[in-house]
């Protein structure tokens, strides 16, 4: 699937118990769908919604035991049933978004297929750790019912992001979109450092760490624990394969922050803004000055 271009669009969020981060109701214009989005403890409340006997699609996020961030996908033909079997047999989320439909056009179908291609998603992402075990291949879809998937997909990729999940969409598509945005193109920059070589671009919500790159596979003895622990989880999940004495991004990789990409290059605390540089050798916190010393000059 490839994305879809973006156009304005609006996305209402309900606060059904009039706190930001209580049950939350999620529904976009010109979309049938609506995604309930509730916190582990509010479980009850949000089971007790009219969404919760339909059939659709969820998302149950959390934590890795070394803190990475972690999902499972799952479909139902009645949500509220299927969720409660998760607080039991299901230990790492503390969250859970449930898509459905406002007029039944999901059916059992539908939203098996949905399932498969949002694991289909995470998995070539390989972005955050995934719960499940099996991948299933979606089920034949006619040609009309496959496009109604497709765009009711498309707009769940759209509400994903500003829930916190950035599960689904690859390093790689976002820092090619980036790159050739002629509005805001993004630089390569480089690192090079305590045996580390790396490439990288900014992008909308991170950092991608280009494939490639090569991090060093020594860590200094005052790593924060976070930063060991993130290496640790990149070595298990193929991330960052032993070559040459050091470690090769095997993919492209979005960290939050470029000193979290800069740490985990080096083996230790590093400065992103000033570790990662242009072609000329400007540092990024000089690049990030200088366009806002623009911006300033035509506001």
């Amino acid at each position: 699937m490839t994305s879809p271009q973006a156009r304005p669009t609006s996305i209402r969020i309900f606060l059904a118990d009039g706190t930001p981060e209580g049950l939350r109701i999620v529904e976009k214009s010109n979309w049938t769908g609506r995604a309930v989005v509730a916190n582990r403890s509010q479980l009850e409340g949000a089971l007790k919604r009219s969404e919760m006997a339909q059939p659709g699609v969820y998302v149950l996020t959390g934590q890795t035991d070394d803190g990475a961030a972690k999902l499972y996908v799952g479909e139902a033909d009645v949500l509220g049933e299927r969720i409660k079997q998760h607080v039991a047999g299901k230990e790492f989320w503390t969250r859970v978004i449930a898509f459905t439909s406002t007029n039944e056009g999901l059916n059992k179908a539908s939203v098996r297929y949905l399932e498969a291609r949002l694991l289909g998603l995470a998995k070539t992402a390989n972005q955050w750790a995934v719960d499940n075990t099996a991948y299933p291949s979606p089920p034949p879809l006619n040609e009309a019912d496959s496009a109604d998937a497709e765009w009711f997909l498309a707009e769940m990729l759209v509400i994903f992001p500003l829930l916190g999940i950035d599960a689904f969409e690859s390093a790689s598509s976002q820092a090619k979109e980036i790159s050739t945005d002629p509005v805001t193109p993004s630089l390569t920059l480089y690192l090079d450092e305590r045996g580390a070589k790396g490439t990288a671009r900014e992008v909308t919500d991170g950092f991608v760490v280009l494939k490639g790159s090569f991090a060093r596979a020594e860590e200094t003895a005052s790593i924060h624990n976070y930063m060991r622990e993130q290496r640790q989880t990149l070595k298990a999940r193929g991330v960052l394969a032993p070559q040459d004495g050091a470690l090769v991004f095997t993919q492209d990789f979005r960290f939050s922050s470029p000193s979290t990409a800069a740490g985990v290059l080096v083996g230790g605390a590093s400065n992103g803004r000033t570790a990662w540089k242009d072609a000329s050798g400007k540092t990024l916190k000089a690049l990030q000055e200088a366009r806002l010393e623009k911006l300033e000059k035509c506001l």
